[in-house]
């Protein structure tokens, strides 16, 4: 089979600019910008597992992306495109792929949009009775609801990667509630989700498969007790991105976590639950926190789940994949035979017809 697979590589920081998006008014750009974006040994990892059985070829999601992948027009794309402008950023691939009629893994644009707009995947979860926590989109302090106690997380509400969840980004009273909302305002130019701190322990869960082929993989505990001395208790960017490094990892991760077992059964049931109704394809990480009263509730939905193929880089879906015994290839493999399974794709002459 002849897959494709579109992603886009981080910028190195000598570099000057980002690829163009044709608009000539970007004044300002976050220090955080590629936060999303994979780096070259990822992107490399990913081919090469994915080489060990298939013909491969690399698109880079860029503006000419559509027509290389017209031209290819390969049997499958093997999607990790992140984007870089617009809210429905990590929707602009798979939308162009729908056009052109390629099948691709993962998420359709409809899913990638709603689950990187965490305003409209919690109203989702909400109206299905999936518990996540107390949420407002706010600009201005002043009209936080009274049902609101401090302390509150607030974030940008179209980022992924934890962009723009700093250790500031939990308030303890309305002078930092509103320095942290001018604050994403200035940096990401959209309103901030400010929602209720959930107190308790904190889990990342990996989903693979489809309908009830559906497998949800060993759980991974962080554990915030290991972040360094007076840092708040969130998984923030400078906890993911800047003191957890591979000269010194921190040891925040736990896989399997030790759960007990109706607790376990909770967390992956409701998974599950907000793998369907947010309609997530093929693979996802859920983020999940357990209440003050230790019941779990989602925070976040990742259906383009990082991939850092070393396991000292503390990547969670890999290390979920290896705690159930697959190894990096088979672990990507196995998104592709999701992929496959769903779309019928056997034959690889008959599989799709490519808009030419």
């Amino acid at each position: 089979m002849h897959i494709a697979v579109t992603f886009n590589q981080c910028v190195a920081e000598e570099d000057d600019q980002p690829p163009s998006s044709g608009q000539s008014d970007i004044q300002h750009l976050p220090q955080d910008i590629y936060a999303e974006w994979d780096d070259a040994e990822t992107i490399q990892a990913v081919a090469a597992a994915l080489g060990q059985k298939h013909q491969i070829s690399l698109v880079n999601a860029d503006l000419d992306a559509f027509e290389k992948l017209r031209a290819l027009c390969p049997d499958l794309v093997f999607n990790m495109a992140e984007g870089l402008y617009g809210g429905s950023r990590e929707a602009q691939i798979p939308a162009l792929l729908e056009m052109l009629q390629i099948p691709y893994t993962g998420s359709d644009p409809v899913t990638l949009g709603i689950c990187l707009d965490k305003l409209r995947t919690k109203e989702i979860l909400a109206y299905h009775r999936i518990p996540t926590p107390a949420f407002v989109q706010l600009c201005q302090a002043s009209e936080l609801p009274d049902s609101f106690n401090f302390p509150l997380l607030v974030k940008p509400a179209l980022e992924g990667s934890s962009k723009g969840i700093t250790d500031q980004s939990l308030v303890h009273n309305s002078a930092e509630l509103q320095q942290q909302l001018d604050r994403v305002w200035k940096n990401y130019h959209q309103p901030a989700l400010v929602e209720e701190f959930l107190c308790g322990r904190e889990f990342t869960v990996a989903i693979l498969g489809n309908g009830l082929d559906t497998q949800v993989l060993p759980i991974v505990e962080i554990d915030l007790s290991t972040l360094p001395a007076g840092a708040n208790p969130i998984y923030s960017y400078e906890a993911k991105w800047l003191w957890d490094t591979e000269a010194a990892p921190l040891q925040i991760f736990h896989c399997p976590a030790q759960l007990e077992p109706l607790l376990q059964r909770k967390i992956e049931d409701l998974c599950r639950k907000a793998f369907f109704h947010l309609g997530c394809r093929d693979w996802c990480r859920i983020d999940v926190r357990l209440d003050a009263g230790g019941h779990p509730q989602i925070i976040e939905v990742n259906p383009l789940p990082g991939v850092l193929p070393r396991p000292e880089q503390n990547s969670c879906f890999p290390k979920a994949a290896r705690a159930a015994g697959l190894s990096y290839q088979e672990m990507i493999l196995s998104v592709v035979d999701a992929a496959c399974e769903r779309l019928g794709l056997v034959e690889k002459n008959d599989a799709h017809r490519c808009l030419l």
